[in-house]
């Protein structure tokens, strides 16, 4: 029986280095009390400021609220991220209970009218009171925030504004639940290793170990990815498997029983509208956009809207060569969407004579961190990564890493969770246990996860060309947060609009396949040579060959992201793929044989977490990402010099200047599109 009379210790500040929790003394019960006492101080500390009879001041307002809340903030970050990484059936139903309780805790002190109407004064008096910088940032953000959640409406629309929060923190935990019990529910099952043909034996061994470790005495179990396309579908030679395992990736959420997510959704979306509204906007997608860089539904529809007729006319071109090579083998059968992936690396194969499956063994999955992400870093910064293998961790594949400052100066603990197992969330996405914050003297503590299939005991974990690049993507946020140097932590690292954030990550995917940096780290993990001159040539090709099925799945995901938000009324369950087909096929993007990057059932990027109206983001940070990264080029690439000039412009500065300011400041003028249309091959507009 676990010690009840021991301290909870999510209520102690941790004493391990950098705070990082400590994990070997978490568990699941120690939540509920931990979360119920972090809103109580919270209220506490926040009814100070609001009661204080003083008039207010940058310090006991502004600055108060910036300090209050610190238990609470580390609880909840060490919660949301276990929940993530290892979503226990205790942990989801703390989920379950607290998602609406923390709703209603923020909206208690965002819709404060004592605490409103000091920022009120404060803000109009900010040319008075003579602030500048961190500060008159801080101030801003904090007035915003109370306008944007509703601190100006009256009692009765405060009241209905709470529960329509409340319910929605409910639905949208509810939703993430679904997509990843239905994910482990549908993963694909096959009886016999010919079913699966084509799959290299470590990939094979590797299902055979997932069937054990699920309770299956015989057969074979392939775990569904996040999105749309499964990266085994690239290999599987049996048609009908093929069609199984995309039939079952697409049905997670919108299937029938338990873990449906199409009524939690449709409802979703008919209250973001309705909470729009009240809020004074025509939909939910301008009330999110009007805090963006992009600044408007207008301008975002354009983006995607001039985008659309390029990737489809490129894609289109693409489908024709794919049956082409169908039809030449007399198959008999219309290319569809569960072919594509398959027959793109047969056509890969005979107009680049290229096969990723002779790269992968060069692509192990310790020299793509340490040899290459890390080479990287230590390129560019100067700083320098040490394992630490006496720190607790909360699951055994778990490793941590104390990063120094090219002085020597300690700057901040990373951990890296990559492989995939039933508890984990799908994707690939960076957190943050501990922010950087000079008023409250932490350096960050930052976390990178990926869903990789872990190999059977023993092999060697030999990466996709894709995992590469999201291992290196996600490393770009661990550095956006380790490089913050700001005083508020309300303002560091990666509390920056949503449409910027992936700047940084994106950019970062630029040196995976660096020449300079693939040298280094291709190595193949048996004998140590490295990637032979012509395949790392093939490798360059293959990352900027046939771009239009790519760019229009992600066009059809953002456009449905768009049109989900852009609703102005309810919208019923029974309507959800009426509305999903119309909304696609309204910007043109019906091809049966690409379908979105994600449906709407398994869509967590905008259902269950911050991407609600921001999925476009992804593109929109490549424009900066591809005029950076042209910067770089024109400035002599892997420095020294020019690593400390984004470092000190952008990923040093955190949410303290506007974003549009920081890239001009870093680039010397607004972003360039042309370099992401040349590296998708969009340039040449259409035909019409």
């Amino acid at each position: 029986m676990p010690d009840t009379s021991a301290p909870n210790p999510l209520l102690l500040d941790s004493e391990l280095p950098y705070g990082l929790p400590d994990f070997g003394s978490i568990g699941a019960r120690h939540f509920a009390p931990a979360l119920t006492e972090g809103m109580r101080e919270h209220r506490s500390e926040i009814e100070l400021v609001a009661s204080n009879p003083e008039p207010a001041s940058f310090e006991n307002t502004v600055l108060a609220i910036e300090r209050a809340g610190r238990l609470l903030d580390r609880v909840t970050r060490v919660f949301w991220n276990l929940l993530s990484t290892n979503g226990t059936d205790e942990l989801e139903a703390v989920a379950r209970e607290f998602s609406r309780r923390l709703a209603e805790h923020k909206d208690a002190i965002l819709l404060d009218a004592r605490l409103f109407a000091r920022l009120a004064v404060l803000e109009e008096q900010s040319a008075e009171l003579g602030l500048a910088g961190e500060e008159r940032e801080l101030l801003r953000r904090y007035h915003l925030d109370f306008v944007r959640a509703g601190a100006g409406l009256d009692s009765a629309q405060k009241t209905a504004l709470a529960a329509m929060n409340s319910e929605l923190a409910g639905l949208a935990a509810r939703f993430g639940q679904n997509v990843r019990k239905d994910s482990v529910r549908l993963a694909l099952v096959c009886l016999t290793g010919e079913e699966l043909e084509g799959l290299d034996p470590a990939a094979l061994e590797a299902a055979r170990c997932t069937a054990l470790e699920q309770g299956l005495t015989t057969g074979y179990v392939l775990p569904l990815a996040a999105p749309t396309q499964q990266p085994a579908l690239a290999v599987l030679r049996r048609r009908d498997v093929r069609a199984r395992l995309f039939e079952a990736a697409i049905g997670r959420g919108a299937s029938g029983g338990e873990f449906d997510n199409r009524a939690i959704l449709a409802r979703i979306v008919s209250l973001r509208a309705e909470r729009a509204r009240l809020l004074g906007f025509r939909n939910h997608a301008e009330y999110v956009l009007s805090d963006t860089t992009a600044g408007s539904v207008e301008r975002v529809n354009q983006f995607l809207g001039e985008l659309v007729p390029r990737a489809v006319a490129q894609a289109r071109a693409e489908a024709a060569l794919l049956q082409n090579l169908i039809d030449g083998e007399s198959a008999g059968f219309a290319l569809m969407a569960h072919d594509w992936a398959y027959y793109a690396q047969r056509e890969r194969l005979a107009c680049l004579d290229f096969e990723e499956s002779l790269v992968r063994p060069y692509l192990e999955i310790n020299r793509v961190l340490e040899q290459g992400a890390f080479f990287t870093a230590e390129k560019l910064y100067g700083i320098r990564f040490a394992a630490r293998t006496d720190l607790p961790v909360y699951d055994p594949d778990v490793r941590v890493y104390e990063v120094f400052d090219h002085d020597g100066r300690p700057l901040a603990l990373f951990l890296t969770d990559y492989y995939a197992r039933p508890s984990k969330a799908g994707g690939a996405w960076a957190n943050v246990y501990v922010p950087q914050s000079e008023l409250l003297g932490t350096l960050p503590v930052v976390g990178n996860h990926l869903n990789v299939p872990k190999p059977a005991p023993g092999a060697p974990t030999l990466l996709t060309v894709t995992e590469v690049v999201s291992l290196f993507h996600e490393f770009g946020h661990a550095l956006h947060a380790i490089f913050s140097r700001v005083r508020y932590p309300s303002l560091g690292g990666m509390n920056v609009p949503r449409d910027f954030v992936e700047f940084p990550s994106k950019f970062n995917e630029t040196w995976a396949f660096c020449p300079e940096v693939l040298d280094n780290y291709a190595r193949h993990h048996e004998t140590g040579a490295p990637l032979p001159g012509a395949l790392l040539q093939k490798v360059l090709e293959m990352r900027t060959f046939r771009q239009g099925m790519e760019t229009t799945e992600y066009l059809a995901a953002a456009v449905l992201d768009q049109c989900w938000h852009q609703i102005e009324e309810p919208i019923d369950a029974a309507d959800v793929e009426r509305f999903e087909a119309q909304a696609l096929e309204r910007a043109g993007l019906t091809l049966a044989s690409i379908p979105p990057r994600y449906r709407s059932g398994y869509f967590s990027h905008i259902f269950d977490g911050g991407y609600a109206a921001g999925y476009y983001a992804y593109l929109w940070s490549e424009v900066l990402d591809a005029d950076a990264a042209a910067w770089f080029a024109e400035h002599g690439g892997l420095t020294r010099a020019n690593g400390d000039w984004l470092r000190s412009q952008v990923l040093a500065r955190g949410g303290t200047v506007d974003a549009n300011d920081l890239f001009r400041q870093f680039r010397g003028r607004a972003a360039d599109p042309g370099a992401m249309l040349a590296r998708r091959g969009l340039c040449t507009p259409a035909a019409s």
